[in-house]
């Protein structure tokens, strides 16, 4: 097996730290000694390159790999089984303490990387990129694709693999909903550029206003995508006259790019269907990663369309089963819970979403609003003190998006081609443990 191998090359399974933090979680780690392997410290230490960690993972790893002899006798055969099986249980064990301790990391987040903000769900998409690839390691690398065309494989890797291409619409969806995020950042760069002034003079106060109201109507979106209400003020600024009908398609066509009838929420709500914890036997064998690998997804596509904004979001599952037994399943169950909460509560005002910075974006609107509604020159000097106080928070919020937002989006996307390639990689090993023996 692929860990076996590495373990003997001399690599462990740990997350480094540098400077006291941690760094982007890595797959794996080099230890001290000459290997043949350690130009994987290179391909590992660039977060562009985990995709691609597997493949040259495979090719390295080649050199390591030991042919069975065929002069093996049936006590000997006996041994090897034995010996293969307890790698793989150890394989297995060892993934979910990974998992287990990756998702304990993200449910303690510092005081500058707070849940659900644009760098939290970085490194959730780490943790997913992660995950998947140690997963395809356990389960495809060294093995013969002839055992997993067998039951239960033969049900579960198809169900993982649906669900695996539902996610990719997911991928689509949320990366569109990062433009109404922009869309929101554009026009909070507008009330800082107005209100950022001494003295401040009406006119200043006015056009700060026009904008904080563009800006709170949208993020008060239906989840159609039509964002009619916002698209219309916005052109407050500029052109008059224009059909209303061209504006909201216009928008609509940068920004959702799925079916008019597609919804996120019942998307979330097909994957979790029919998901099942393994039972006896499987719950220790094969099945157990491939249904922890079922549920890191699910968790990370329901936490993105709950963050960002995306079409159809009324009726968001607040909730999917996950056996509390499961080592890694505490700190999982523990976000998901926190994550549920907040979207309870915004779903009811119908707000955009539960990304952190949209949220804070808000209050400091609403604040500001009130501001701009009383004003009048030269104004109330504690008043504009305080203002000042808001505009600066938000010119940080600002920036941190702006920092973010491109970088996310990009993300995003990376693991959408990650798991097409893991599609590929799936259907290959199926055709391949189905086709006849010649």
């Amino acid at each position: 097996m692929l860990f076996r191998s590495l373990r003997k090359a001399g690599f462990g399974g740990q997350t480094e730290k540098k400077n006291g933090k941690d760094s982007r979680v890595s797959v794996l780690r080099t230890s001290r000694g000459p290997s043949p392997l350690n130009s994987l410290q290179a391909i590992l230490s660039s977060h562009t390159t985990l995709f691609h960690c597997k493949n040259q993972l495979q090719q390295k790893c080649n050199a390591f790999k030991r042919k069975p002899s065929v002069f093996l006798g049936e006590n000997q055969c006996q041994e090897v089984i034995m010996d293969t099986q307890e790698q793989e249980l150890e394989d297995i064990e060892l993934f979910q303490k990974h998992v287990s301790d990756r998702f304990t990391e993200l449910s303690s987040p510092p005081e500058d990387d707070a849940l659900l903000s644009v760098s939290w769900l970085h490194r959730l998409l780490d943790v997913f990129l992660c995950c998947e690839a140690e997963f395809e390691a356990i389960l495809i690398m060294d093995r013969d694709p002839s055992q997993l065309s067998k039951p239960p494989f033969d049900r579960l890797i198809p169900e993982f693999i649906e669900r695996a291409v539902k996610a990719l619409d997911i991928c689509n969806a949320v990366a569109n909903g990062v433009d109404s995020v922009r869309h929101c950042q554009k026009l909070s760069e507008i009330v800082i550029s107005a209100l950022d002034q001494n003295p401040l003079g009406d006119g200043h106060a006015k056009r700060a206003k026009k904008a904080l109201l563009m800006l709170l109507s949208a993020m008060n979106l239906d989840d159609k995508g039509t964002h009619v209400k916002a698209t219309e003020r916005s052109w407050s600024f500029g052109r008059r006259g224009v059909n209303k009908e061209q504006i909201a398609g216009h928008f609509r066509s940068l920004s959702w790019q799925v079916a008019k009838n597609w919804s996120s929420a019942k998307q979330i709500q097909s994957m979790i269907y029919n998901l099942v914890a393994p039972r006896g036997a499987e719950a220790s064998g094969l099945p157990s990663p491939i249904y922890t690998m079922n549920v890191i997804m699910i968790f990370v596509m329901w936490a993105l369309v709950a963050a960002i904004p995306c079409q159809e979001r009324n009726g968001l599952p607040t909730h999917f089963p996950v056996p509390k037994q499961l080592n890694w399943a505490h700190s999982l169950i523990g976000l998901q819970e926190k994550i549920a909460d907040e979207w309870k509560k915004k779903e009811k005002k119908g707000m955009s979403g539960l990304l952190d910075e949209l949220q804070k974006m808000e209050k400091l609107a609403q604040s500001l609003i009130d501001f701009t509604d009383s004003f009048h020159f030269p104004g109330d000097a504690e008043k504009v003190k305080e203002a000042a106080v808001n505009v600066s928070e938000l010119k940080e919020i600002f920036g941190r998006m702006d920092q973010g937002l491109t970088p996310l989006q990009m993300h995003i996307r990376e693991v959408f081609h990650r798991i097409v390639r893991s599609r590929t990689e799936f259907l290959d090993v199926l055709e391949k443990g189905s086709a006849p023996v010649l």
